[in-house]
Order: structure tokens, then C-alpha cells, then sequence
């Protein structure tokens, strides 16, 4: 059986001691205090939290997922990524909700919430319930990432899947649990070193594979039974292989996640990562963006070039696929399994032969070589080639023996970069929001850390548990993008763009968007195990669910008064947000207002420069990669008036370095203990013609 080399193994040891020693060396400079734990003191410079952010966006499972499309479809992949993995709330963040959000001088965007709302029951409430769902979005997150590194990592180590995963999220948790942000900014500057370098193997190693552009056009399309794999125009109708059939109308569809998803619903709501509440001015916020984005580029030859390596892996390895589907009726008529459980089967059986049945090991030999347990990975539970396994495959038997295993630490980085940053998000929402505001007001700095260690054990435990029940990484993928997004989007859109919206409304969406969103997940999982029923797809979760959080936004806010005059001056004079604020506009000097409205015109129109800019910069080197050299030029053109777009309405108007709200919510907080002696203003006669 082939597995890693002493070579391999080695560098992969190497990398665990060193993340090990790292956040023991960073433990006592993050417990300082909860600031220095969460936000590292908000004394970081922007291009390392830029840094922190590519690591973060970059995980494993996410790479795998995309590869898998890539190798389907080709570029065209891409667009069916609108949903997350393309990371377009990035642009929105960029330009403007990065520096909205930190201008708040907040820590979690939990805290927030007492910002925007003020003090009180219900305020209590949004900021709780933001807390709640943030922690099942950590869940989440984690159980994706469990499934993912679990499938990738079994096929390199003698264990089963479960046991992989256990390994590194157990190694993940201790080093995050210890050093906060700190050890999170710098083992990602450490990690995406790794993954740039990794990225640089992988592409000097396939360029010279694709030959002649045609032929391999055609190879592609014969491997994969794709129609114009080469193709970067998403077609009104795509051939898509079984499971990935919501795909077919790749236009329709990437529309859709473009305009109503990602970029209003997703982007405009956005800009609540640490990040940004940690960068020292909302100067800052924008350039860590930019350098987070184009960092990013990074990430599409090495997927581009991943997947042109999978179709030459399975032209060699299985030039007749129908050989796939017989395995998988074989396996079937020897071992009761399901969809959840066929990577697990599949290790067993490859690990253990000699506890199955003599009919089974030799059914497989007889129908997939004498080298069947090489190639019984690439097996689905629908008898095709499993796409999501192409990463792992290719890594093991295309990639030789030391670059192996540099290019396995590469992406076990890429992975633990992910998790820490998603770990120590919610980790500081739950000790913040919950257990230091609430449970334990006057708990000092060594019980709110056990508080933390405790809470990022609990999620982990939780999440193995979630991970056993999902059959594959695009199901879990896109119920977090499509579902449990589509149930949070609208209160976290309409903080920002509506003065009538109150801490009851928001609560109200908020809490009601994650119930009905964990439903559906239980839905789906309960009728992909009995097949009772088909689960409910993807658009159909945003199409169910948004409505759902906005109603319940829409009604909580008029079941309950506006939010107390004082904190919404505060909040419009600190953030200056664009949107429906008509009552509070005459608040603002004439020349303030001028200044303002000149903001809101410039970030609006650099939005579609920068959507595009993005674009063009992910689509451009994998045409480059796959030599479609007419397809690149027109790209090319597209990013460069972008450019020109960015530099005229978002990069000239950069807000200056300026002292920044590092009180506003504490400042929040004691005006409201505060009793006013003026009068409320009356806001809905002013929003009246």
C-alpha cells in the first residue's frame, strides 16, 4: 500500500512540533488581557492581518471542494463558487464595511450589536442571539472541515478518516486555545509562506503536462465527459455528473449567487471579521482587504493545475470508468453503508481487507487490477470518480517523494490557518458576549481563559459529532453558504441601511434564521439517510430561508419602538453609513453631510470595478495554465480597466490615518447609564414626505 515516505513524514512532523512550539511561546503575550487574546492588542499592521486573512480563507476542504468542480467542469467552476469559496464579500469589505465595522472600536460583532442597539432586554438579546449563531456557524464550519481533512488525510496515514481529522483539529485547537490572535496572525504568516511555496511546486510540475492546448481540451473532455472544458463562459445549460445536477444552469445560477447572495445579501451585510475590529485604523481595512484579495489569486492555478493532474491521474489509472460503477454495486451487495459512511467504508476496506469477505477483495481485484486499493478511492457511492478525492490522489501518486511532503504541510496549513481564525471568532463571542457579560461579569483573566479552552473543546466534540451524519464536504458546504447564511443575511443586512431597525427586530431574524436553517440541515440528513424524499437544494434553502429571516426582522422591529435617539445619533455620527437614515441626515453639518454623501458615491461606484478586478484576477492565470491564450487576453483587458476603476473611486479615496473610535462601545455603554433630560425626536414624522 502506498503511503507517505520517512522523507514525507518527517517534514510533516516538523511542521506540528513547530506549531506546537509557536503557540507556546505565544501563550503569555495573548493572556495578557481579553483585548490581546482576541484582537492582539489592535497593534498588528494591516499587511500581516492581510496575510492572516488569505490563510484563513484558504482551507483545505474549501481547496478540495473547488478542485473537484475544476476537474468537472474546468474554469467554469468558478462561478458556481459565487456561493463562497470566491470570496466576494471581500469586495464589499474592502471598500466600505471593513471601516464601518471598525469604526465601532468593538471587539466582536456581538459587542457590536450593543453599539447599534444600545443597553436593555432586547439588546441583550441581539447580542446573545448573534452569539448563538455565529457559535453553529464555528460548528459548522468545523464539521466541513472535519469531513475534508478527514477524506484527505486517510488516504496518506494508516488510519481511518475520523481518526486523521482528530489528530489535527486536536493539534489546531491547542495552539489556538493558547495564543489567541497573536499565534493566529503569525502561524499564518508562518503557514501561508508554506502555501505559497506549495502553490510554486504545483505549478512548475503540471505546466509542462498540458502540451498542446487543443489536445488537451479534448482529453479533458473525453475524461470527464464535460462539453468545452477549457471553456470559461458559464453556458445557459452544463452537463453536470450525478449529485451536482443543481449545477446545470450554471448562468442562471451564478447569477443568482452574484446578485442576490453573495454580493447584496452576503457582501453588504459583511466586514465582522476580526480582522478588521483588530486593525489599528479603518485606513487599515482596506488594505488588509486588498492584499487578502489579491493573496487569493494565488489559490486558482494551484487548483487549476490539481485538477489538469486528476484527469491525466484517472485516464491512466481507469481509462474505462464503467469499471467505477461495478465496484460500487460490489461494495454495495457486501456492506450495508450509506452515502455518510462510504469514505469510512471505503478506508476499512482498504486498511483491514482481510476482515471482509474473500468475494468482495477479490471482486475488487478482479474489477479494478491488482492495484485496486490505489484506486478504490476514487470510487463514489454513485459509481463515478469521486471528484472530491482528486487532491489527495494526485498528491500521492503524481507528486514525488519529498516534494510530497512539503506540499501536504503546504495544505495541512492552509487548513489549520481556517480553523484557528474561525476558532478564535467564535471563542470570542462566546467569553465575551456570553460568559464574561452575563454569567461571570466579574471573572478574572485566568477563568475567562479556562472559560475559552473549555468552550473550544465543547465545539470540537460537537462538530466530530455533526461530521459523522454528512456524506461529503459539497452537502455540509453548501447548506453553510446557501442555508445557514441565507438564515442570518437579512438582520445583518439591515443593521447597516435602515434607521427603523431595532434590537427586536434584529434578535427576532436572527434567532429565527439559525432555528429554521438547523431544521433544514436535520431535514436534508434525515432524507439522504432513509430516501424518503430528495433534500431540499441549495437555492431552495436561500428561496425558504431568507424570506423567513426577513419577515421575522421585519415584525419584530415594528412590534417594538425605534432604538433610543441617543445611540442612533451615535452609532449614524461614528459609522456614517449609506441607506435608508433619512430622519437622521440633518444631525450632520452641511459641509460633514457634502462629505459624507462624496464617501457613499465613490465606494458605490467602485463596486462593480472591484467585483470585476476580482474576478478577472482568478479567472486569468488557470486560462494561462490551460493555454487558452484568446481567452486570457480578453480577461487581461477586463482587469486592467478595473484597475483603472479601482485607483480612480476606491484607492484615491482611502480614508486618511485618523485617531480612531477605540471607545465608541464603551462610550455607548456609559451614555446609557447615563439618564437624558432632552426629549426623543419624533424620527417617523421626519421619515414622512
Amino acid at each position: 500500500m502506498n503511503y507517505l515516505s520517512k522523507i514525507d513524514y518527517g517534514i510533516v512532523l516538523v511542521y506540528f512540533a513547530l506549531l506546537i512550539a509557536l503557540g507556546l511561546y505565544l501563550r503569555r503575550l495573548a493572556s495578557q488581557n481579553m483585548e490581546s487574546y482576541f484582537l492582539a492588542g489592535k497593534r498588528l499592521p494591516w499587511w500581516m492581518l492581510g496575510f492572516s486573512g488569505m490563510g484563513y480563507s484558504l482551507d483545505l476542504a474549501g481547496t478540495m471542494l473547488i478542485i473537484s468542480l475544476l476537474y468537472i467542469i474546468g474554469p467554469r467552476g468558478l462561478f458556481i463558487e459565487f456561493r463562497g469559496g470566491v470570496s466576494l464579500a471581500l469586495v464589499c469589505q474592502m471598500i466600505w464595511t471593513g471601516k464601518w465595522h471598525r469604526r465601532s472600536g468593538c471587539m466582536t460583532v456581538a459587542e457590536w450589536m450593543s453599539y447599534r442597539f444600545g443597553e436593555g432586554r432586547m439588546a441583550d438579546f441581539a447580542r446573545i442571539s448573534t452569539a448563538f449563531a455565529f457559535i453553529i456557524f464555528t460548528t459548522a464550519m468545523l464539521t466541513y472541515m472535519v469531513v475534508g481533512i478527514g477524506l484527505f488525510m486517510a488516504l496518506f496515514i494508516p488510519l481511518a478518516p475520523w481518526q486523521c481529522s482528530l489528530i489535527l483539529i486536536a493539534i489546531g485547537t491547542f495552539y489556538t486555545a493558547l495564543s489567541g490572535l497573536y499565534g493566529v496572525v503569525v502561524s499564518d504568516m508562518f503557514q501561508s509562506g508554506l502555501i505559497i511555496f506549495g502553490i510554486i511546486v504545483v505549478v512548475v510540475l503540471t505546466v509542462g503536462h498540458v502540451g498542446d492546448g487543443a489536445a488537451f481540451a479534448a482529453l479533458a473532455d473525453k475524461v470527464t465527459g464535460a462539453d468545452g472544458w477549457v471553456s470559461s463562459v458559464p453556458a445557459l445549460h452544463t452537463r453536470m455528473p450525478k449529485g451536482y445536477e443543481q449545477y446545470e444552469n450554471l448562468m442562471v445560477y451564478a447569477l443568482f449567487f452574484l446578485v442576490l447572495n453573495k454580493l447584496i445579501i452576503g457582501g453588504f451585510g459583511t466586514g465582522h471579521e476580526p480582522h478588521f475590529f483588530a486593525a489599528r485604523n479603518e485606513r487599515d481595512c482596506g488594505k488588509l482587504s486588498c492584499l487578502w484579495a489579491v493573496l487569493m489569486t494565488c489559490r486558482w492555478p494551484m487548483m487549476i493545475c490539481y485538477a489538469v493532474l486528476g484527469i491525466l491521474l484517472v485516464h491512466n489509472f481507469v481509462p474505462d470508468q464503467s469499471v467505477l460503477a461495478d465496484a460500487a454495486v460490489l461494495i454495495k451487495q457486501h456492506v450495508s453503508v450509506d452515502p455518510a459512511q462510504w469514505r469510512e467504508v471505503l478506508a476499512q476496506i482498504k486498511l483491514h481487507p482481510d476482515t471482509y469477505s474473500a468475494a468482495l477483495i477479490d471482486g475488487l481485484r478482479s474489477t479494478l487490477g491488482e492495484n485496486w486499493s490505489q484506486k478504490i478511492d476514487l470510487v463514489s457511492y454513485g459509481g463515478t470518480v469521486n471528484p472530491e478525492v482528486i487532491l489527495p490522489s494526485v498528491l500521492l501518486y503524481r507528486v514525488p517523494s519529498g516534494f510530497r511532503g512539503l506540499i501536504l504541510v503546504s495544505l495541512i496549513a492552509a487548513s489549520m490557518s481556517t480553523f484557528d481564525v474561525t476558532m478564535n471568532k467564535s471563542a470570542a463571542m462566546f467569553t465575551n458576549d456570553v460568559y464574561r457579560r452575563y454569567l461571570r461579569p466579574l471573572a478574572a483573566n485566568r477563568e475567562l481563559l479556562t472559560a475559552t479552552y473549555a468552550f473550544c473543546v465543547a465545539v470540537v466534540i460537537a462538530s466530530f459529532i455533526l461530521a459523522y451524519n454528512i456524506p461529503n464536504i459539497n452537502d455540509i458546504w453548501g447548506w453553510i453558504t446557501m442555508g445557514l447564511w441565507s438564515g442570518i443575511g437579512m438582520p445583518l443586512l439591515l443593521r447597516f441601511y435602515w434607521w427603523r431597525f431595532n434590537a427586536t427586530g434584529y434578535a427576532a431574524g436572527m434567532f429565527a434564521g439559525p432555528v429554521a436553517a438547523l431544521a433544514v440541515l436535520l431535514f436534508n440528513i434525515f432524507n439522504g439517510q432513509s430516501g424518503e424524499a430528495a433534500p431540499l437544494s441549495e437555492v431552495g434553502q436561500f428561496l425558504l430561508l431568507t424570506p423567513i429571516s426577513l419577515v421575522f426582522a421585519v415584525a419584530g422591529t415594528y412590534l417594538a419602538p425605534p432604538t433610543p435617539a441617543p445611540v442612533l445619533e451615535h452609532f449614524y455620527r461614528t459609522t456614517r453609513p449609506f441607506g435608508w437614515w433619512k430622519p437622521l441626515r440633518g444631525l450632520l453639518p452641511a459641509a460633514e453631510h457634502r462629505a459624507m454623501q462624496i464617501e457613499h458615491r465613490n465606494d458605490l461606484l467602485a463596486l462593480p470595478f472591484a467585483f470585476i478586478w476580482m474576478v478577472a484576477m482568478y479567472l486569468l492565470p488557470m486560462q494561462l495554465i490551460i493555454k487558452q491564450h484568446a481567452a486570457a487576453a480578453v480577461t487581461a483587458l477586463l482587469f486592467v480597466v478595473s484597475l483603472v476603476g479601482m485607483y480612480r473611486y476606491w484607492y484615491r479615496n482611502l480614508p486618511p490615518v485618523a485617531p480612531s473610535a477605540e471607545g465608541a462601545c464603551e462610550a455607548v455603554r456609559t451614555q446609557h447609564e447615563t439618564p437624558t433630560l432632552r426629549p426623543e425626536p419624533d424620527y417617523h414624522a421626519a421619515a414622512r414626505p
